[in-house]
């Protein structure tokens, strides 16, 4: 699944500058009401214009939500965009991994990474995908109550410790669960409040917490790469082909380095299709007539037997359910770069060190780029009916050179779950708004109960 869309809505090029924003406070700027509601405040922002200046604490920065302006923050990074420093909390997590690195560092890993999660690799993945959602489908019943983000959750941490580091036990999955959760509220508490501006070396009990959260994942790790190096035997698993990948220079990825790889796949694998996959049955709930194409095509398309890595191609509906809730509910909520000497925007010089954010929250709801856009509405997908979609007004999964490696792995895992659930049951969410918190990934604000309907 490409992050292309297709052809850009306006044949003639838009005239940008930059407007002024909020005035915000001294030394903070407008970090509190960021920190207050994110999402708000970036859709305040773009209530000024396409491009609209502000501060983060003392940061001079610049939000842009026009999408040939957001194409050239993400096909120009590397070149005249840096990978901003991001707060302590995300690196004690993250490490050096590709999703932090820069430039030669940067281009070594992701050459390191990237044949683990090619479209050859997924589709050995695929298997496990299913046959995982096929045993959980087994535990249901109807007139069930359940916690769907609970249950999402489980689902793809057990997906992602089989795929990725190639065991099957639910102690290897629940600890990296339980570390993890811990992990993604406080990275999103210190990047939204005061501890963004904060020295490394200020202690606070947020980043004693994520300090333990680490420790967690470390050893987790450190054990299953131990296993693997002492087993000897060649494994089909994201952490073996990691394990024996080589650089230009015949060098393997550091102990380090294999940690900090492991853990972006384990949140690109499980963080980000765990939450769509709960705003997909969110929306699904609400929305009577998608439920009913979604299974017509099902039935379709499969009958009375389970998905396989075949199916997603011709599953096009349920990819575009997939693609649309990732449209309302992008998973990862932001994008930020740092200027270099030289770069522009939208012909707009950007100094040296200022901060360019853009929001897929605020722009991929943009009435300009998505007629009805609090609409759901898959059809808009459609190849053939559906809507000329700007490229870069959808871009859930970042684009340019640092696109995120893992989206073709979250996009069939995600279809192919949610192929082997709505095959069997319907979910009656309880009513309800359910409001998005931006964490690390977008979260829903409380627990996501429904009940569970046979078909």
């Amino acid at each position: 699944m490409s992050t292309e869309t297709g052809p850009a809505i306006d044949a003639e090029p838009r005239s940008h500058r930059i407007v002024p924003g909020p005035k915000g406070l001294p030394f903070l700027g407008s970090l509190p009401q960021f920190g207050k509601n994110p999402l708000a405040f970036f859709e305040r922002l773009r209530s000024h214009g396409d491009m609209v200046g502000w501060r983060f604490g003392p940061n001079s920065c610049v939000y842009i939500a026009d999408p040939d302006c957001i194409g050239e923050l993400l096909t120009e990074t590397e070149r005249s965009f840096d990978q901003p420093a991001l707060g302590i909390a995300f690196r004690t997590v993250m490490g050096n991994g590709v999703v932090v690195a820069r430039g030669t560092d940067w281009r070594r890993k992701r050459s390191l990474v990237q044949p683990s999660v090619r479209p050859k690799q997924v589709r050995s993945y695929a298997a496990t995908m299913a046959s995982s959602t096929v045993e959980l489908a087994d535990t249901w019943s109807a007139g069930e109550r359940i916690d769907i983000k609970r249950e999402m959750a489980a689902l793809t941490q057990r997906i992602a410790v089989r795929t990725i580091f190639g065991v099957d036990t639910a102690a290897d999955a629940e600890a990296m669960g339980r570390a993890m959760d811990v992990a993604q509220q406080e990275i999103g508490k210190e990047f939204a409040g005061i501890g963004a501006l904060l020295p490394d070396w200020v202690p606070t009990p947020g980043r004693a917490r994520i300090k333990k959260a680490a420790a967690v994942i470390d050893a987790e790790v450190g054990r299953v790469v131990a296993r693997h190096r002492d087993g000897g035997d060649e494994r089909p698993d994201l952490l073996s082909r990691l394990l024996t990948a080589v650089d230009e220079t015949g060098a393997h990825l550091t102990d380090q380095e294999i940690r900090d790889e492991t853990v972006t796949l384990y949140i690109g694998g499980h963080e980000t299709t765990s939450s769509t996959l709960v705003w997909a049955w969110y929306l699904l709930a609400r929305n009577p007539r998608v439920r009913t194409a979604l299974t017509e095509e099902l039935d379709r398309v499969l009958g009375d037997r389970e998905p396989g890595f075949d199916d997603y191609a011709r599953l096009t509906y349920t990819q575009s359910v997939v693609k649309e809730t990732l449209r309302l509910y992008p998973t990862i909520w932001l994008v930020t770069g740092v200027a270099k000497a030289g770069a522009q925007i939208g012909g707009v010089p950007m100094p040296e060190g200022t901060r360019v954010w853009t929001s897929q929250w605020v722009t991929q709801r943009d009435e300009r780029w998505f007629p009805e856009p609090e609409e759901f509405r898959p059809e808009r997908w459609d190849p053939e009916t559906g809507d000329d979609i700007a490229e870069y007004a959808w871009f859930p999964f970042g684009g340019g050179p640092r696109v995120c490696l893992g989206t073709r792995f979250a996009m069939v895992e995600a279809v192919l779950i949610l192929a082997v659930l709505a095959r069997r049951f319907e979910l009656d969410v309880d009513p309800g708004v359910i409001e998005p918190v931006p964490a690390l990934t977008l979260q829903p604000d409380r627990e996501v109960m429904a009940t569970v309907r046979t078909r």
